[in-house]
């Protein structure tokens, strides 16, 4: 894990997805003046430069925000989405990319509370300087399954949790299972996001029915397809985000931008997206 560096994929298709659901339920979070906590359990740096050499070593963010970047018929949702990006580059220039913490930076409200995990040294220490002139910010140099235990229930009864390692290895997959499980036994009423990649492994497979396991009467799962392993059967091909206990909006606001997604994100013909839900 700790040689994992998302600077490689900052701002790819999977990022894209990833961030927007984040922002939608965020944004939902925010409609209620009641505070809430937002759990990052695999936080990064914070933010990524897209002019160094990880990004700019295979260029998959000008397949992801790239795309996006100088559209002029963007959705609501998606402009939403693209604003945030463009508040992390004031100067008008596509150069930076914000992590997760960062979305939830610019989002959350003075009241609201946020904990990041992360245990790659390097990130670890830039995740600590993004984060140090926020307040109700703590960064933890830990474990994110292990730590989400100290962090439920909040003590604001509210909370959104997301969960997004880098299943580098096996073990992850079934490390977000029992964490997920442990989570909902500690706060049933939280708002869950794992994030998951389209990969040629049986466990990536398989985590979805696992996850509606834990929530049977409350999910949503949006999955987004863009391009094909290769010959090998290697490579991210699209990636998901699994909600448990979803935002009653979230449904048909994912309907209303995913065809444009395809559209604008597609590597090859068979790009596709797919919605599946379970609600209370």
């Amino acid at each position: 894990m700790l040689a994992y560096r998302h600077a490689f994929h900052a701002g790819n298709h999977a990022d894209v997805l990833k961030h927007m659901v984040l922002m939608l339920v965020l944004r939902h979070m925010n409609a209620k003046p009641k505070p809430y906590r937002f759990v990052d359990t695999h936080a990064g740096a914070g933010g990524y430069s897209l002019e160094g050499r990880y990004a700019q070593k295979k260029g998959e963010f000008e397949r992801g925000i790239g795309r996006l970047w100088t559209r002029t018929d963007l959705p609501a949702a998606i402009a939403d989405y693209v604003e945030l990006v463009r508040r992390f580059n004031p100067d008008g220039v596509l150069s930076q990319y914000p992590g997760s913490p960062a979305f939830a930076q610019m989002l959350l409200r003075p009241q609201d509370q946020l904990r990041a995990f992360e245990l790659h040294p390097t990130e670890q220490k830039i995740l600590r300087s993004t984060l140090a002139a926020t307040p109700g910010a703590i960064a933890y140099d830990g474990d994110g399954f292990d730590g989400l235990k100290s962090q439920l229930p909040p003590s604001t009864r509210r909370a959104v949790v997301l969960i997004d390692p880098s299943y580098e290895g096996n073990g992850d997959y079934a490390r977000v299972v029992a964490t997920l499980r442990d989570a909902l036994s500690r706060f049933a009423e939280g708002v869950y996001l794992v994030w998951y990649p389209q990969v040629s492994k049986l466990e990536a497979a398989r985590l979805p029915k696992r996850l509606e396991a834990l929530a049977p009467k409350s999910w949503l799962n949006v999955r987004l397809s863009v391009q094909q392993p290769d010959a090998q059967g290697f490579g991210l091909a699209g990636s998901g985000v699994f909600v448990l206990n979803p935002p009653h909006p979230l449904r048909a606001q994912l309907e209303g931008v995913m065809p444009y997604l395809v559209d604008t994100l597609a590597q090859y013909d068979g790009a596709n997206f797919a919605i599946d839900r379970v609600e209370a």
